[in-house]
């Protein structure tokens, strides 16, 4: 057997070569598509022969040539394919001239006119039509009143029944809960806040099912266990919901019953303030519009932001390191604020409702509710939301401040105040001290007020403050004379210090102990007192011989310092010696000396008699006897008198 011998066989080139490469790969031209041959092929035709006489002769010939054709070779092919085109196209034409002939002759009206045709209508009577639009009425009406009757029956039964769609409650619980359908059939709800941003490992999930028979949902305000009605009958102080559901909402044991965080800030075992933060009584109540089991949803959730808020502070109670530890017992956390004061932050959660228990305190605090709320908000924001950085090619975590830190050339103090965070119970415990401090404040500037008659002190505190700072202006003015002069100072509010502004500029740092407030209240009002008398003295045209606010005769006082003051009459005759001292309240001496002395007599040592004009011994005046409401008014009536006296 001889050897096969491999053939090659290649298809002839049907498209042409439109270019050759370096490396010999050949590029064919593409095949033309059928619209560029459509146009190829009618450039062909030749549209010159128009006249009637050239057609007429084509057609003898090309008839002559085709029974040539056929008898020489029937099966053969015409010359031309495009014969069939040009005498559709001939006839096309002709027609179109004729048409335009008409349409020149009937637009002249000289030999043709063209009228219109009149068609042969069906002679209807107009009662049928009537007849017939009534019956097609009729049948609609009858349709409507039909479905009508229908739906009218759906709510009777309904009604009845006492039983809503189940599918209804569904697209109602969905608009206001989180749903999802696990594969097995069942619908779960998710209660919790991660997708918020929290981290917190209880689990939210509760399932919702349908009621079976009509017996479950009568009894369904009764059951117990699982049901929803139950949960929300023991969430709601043991009253039993009437109103039936066609679906059950089964929550976890442990989210249902009642919980709330409860604050209380003890001194030496008295409780001092109390105050409850929950989530209940908030916003419009949707339980008559979307379903009974919408408050059971709703202690759940409470259930839940409780035992989340209550184990964020307890794990912020262990890692902060304070000068005095806070301690975290069961449900408890202690936190010391000011010497012998103590905050106590309580979870507490009931599963039964019992009516021998005393009810709780209904004492709500809706600033430290709203502080807890937004510090908790911003625990699960930073959770979920983090810087991005800057470059792309930074690593993450570092905000922006820190970013920015080396362009903008940022110290060591500034990078370490970057890092600086307050936890939510750093910021709560601060905010407690600062209420502490204020009510301390308050309370001394309101016994100052009700006790010193004399001057008045007007506080006036800002509306406007931080939760860690706030503002008081206190004027001391005396009635009828406040034209004369007035004090001011601006008293800072912070957490465990006071910062005092006075009117000349100078700040002083105070503690949180109350009676160093008070002493400085008293030496305002002493230098108050002094300033004031040196003004009217000066109306009155007495003379200001020395003024000082620091005297450093006499005994020791046990607060602050002595002011004096030392006037003369406008003859300088009369003199007035003024003393007010805080021991511990406002005391006032004044002394009169006259000039010159009574008791004057020459000797061979002081022979000359212009020795008489130095004044005598200052004798006190019972200043009390002095007729007159005020300090400043008093002493007005002695300058005055002692004025009349003198001419």
């Amino acid at each position: 057997m001889s050897n096969s011998v491999n053939i090659s066989v290649e298809t002839t080139c049907e498209n042409q070569i439109r270019e050759i490469a370096y490396d010999g790969t050949e590029l064919y031209q593409p095949p033309p598509t059928l619209s560029e041959s459509l146009a190829k092929c009618a450039a062909r035709i030749d549209f010159s022969k128009t006249s009637l006489d050239d057609l007429k002769k084509e057609e003898k010939t090309a008839a002559a040539a085709e029974e040539e054709i056929k008898d020489a070779n029937p099966f053969q092919e015409s010359l031309w394919p495009w014969d069939a085109v040009r005498n559709k196209l001939k006839d096309a034409y002709t027609e179109i001239c004729v048409l335009s002939d008409v349409i020149s002759i009937a637009k002249d009206k000289r030999y043709l006119v063209l009228d219109p045709l009149l068609e042969e209508g069906d002679d209807t009577k107009p009662i049928v039509q009537v007849y017939s639009r009534k019956k097609a009425i009729s049948q609609a009406a009858q349709v409507l009143l039909g479905g009508a009757e229908r739906i009218r029956n759906a709510h009777s039964e309904q009604r009845s029944r006492n039983v809503s769609d189940f599918h209804i409650e569904l697209l109602r619980l969905r608009q206001n809960w989180r749903l999802k359908k696990v594969s097995n059939g069942a619908i779960i709800g998710d209660l919790s806040y991660r997708t918020a941003g929290s981290k917190f490992g209880m689990s939210g999930t509760f399932e919702v099912t349908k009621a079976e028979d009509a017996l479950d949902e009568e009894n369904v305000g009764n059951t117990t266990g699982a049901s929803a009605n139950s949960t929300g009958s023991g969430s709601n102080n043991g009253m039993q919901l009437k109103a039936s559901s066609a679906l059950r909402v089964i929550v976890p044991s442990e989210l249902q019953g009642v919980a709330y965080i409860k604050v209380i800030t003890q001194k030496d075992q008295e409780d001092l303030c109390t105050a409850q933060v929950n989530l209940m009584g908030h916003g419009p109540n949707i339980t008559a519009q979307v379903g009974v089991w919408q408050k059971t949803l709703e202690f759940a959730q409470n259930v839940l932001f409780c035992k989340e808020l209550f184990a964020q502070l307890a794990r912020e109670a262990i890692q902060l390191q304070a000068p005095i530890p806070h301690v975290v017992i069961g449900n408890q956390i202690r936190a010391t604020l000011l010497p012998n004061i103590q905050l106590i932050i309580s979870l507490c959660h009931s599963t039964s409702f019992d009516s021998s228990q005393p009810a709780p305190i209904n004492d709500h605090d809706h600033v430290l509710e709203h502080s807890l709320h937004q510090l908790l908000r911003e625990v699960h924001y930073k959770n979920s939301h983090h810087p991005f950085p800057h470059p792309a090619s930074a690593p993450l975590g570092p905000s922006k401040k820190r970013m920015v830190a080396g362009p903008t050339a940022a110290d060591r103090e500034a990078l370490l105040d970057m890092t600086k965070t307050q936890t939510i119970l750093e910021q709560i415990i601060a905010q407690a001290q600062h209420i502490f401090m204020r009510k301390r404040t308050q309370y001394v500037l309101d016994t100052l007020a009700r006790d010193v008659k004399d001057p008045q002190i007007v506080s006036h505190w800002n509306a406007m403050n931080s939760p860690t700072m706030s503002c008081v202006k206190i004027n001391i003015v005396t009635h009828g004379y406040d034209a004369i002069g007035r004090t001011s100072l601006v008293i800072h509010v912070k957490e465990r210090s006071l910062k005092c502004i006075c009117r000349d500029g100078r700040v002083m740092r105070l503690s949180y102990e109350p009676q160093e407030l008070r002493d400085l209240i008293l030496c305002q009002i002493n230098s108050h007192q002094i300033s004031c008398l040196v003004s009217l003295a000066r109306c009155m045209a007495w003379t200001v011989l020395s003024n000082s606010n620091h005297l450093g005769i006499g005994k020791v006082e046990p607060l602050g310092n002595a002011s004096s003051c030392l006037l003369a009459s406008p003859n300088s005759d009369r003199m007035i010696a003024v003393q007010i001292r805080c021991d511990p309240q406002i005391d006032v001496k004044v002394y009169i000396a006259r000039s010159p002395r009574q008791d004057f007599f020459p000797s061979p040592l002081v022979p000359e008699k212009f020795w008489e004009n130095l004044g005598g011994n200052f004798k006190e005046v019972r200043f009390d006897k002095i007729e007159g409401k005020s300090f400043l008014n008093k002493m007005e009536f002695l300058m005055a008198s002692l004025t009349c006296n003198t001419a």
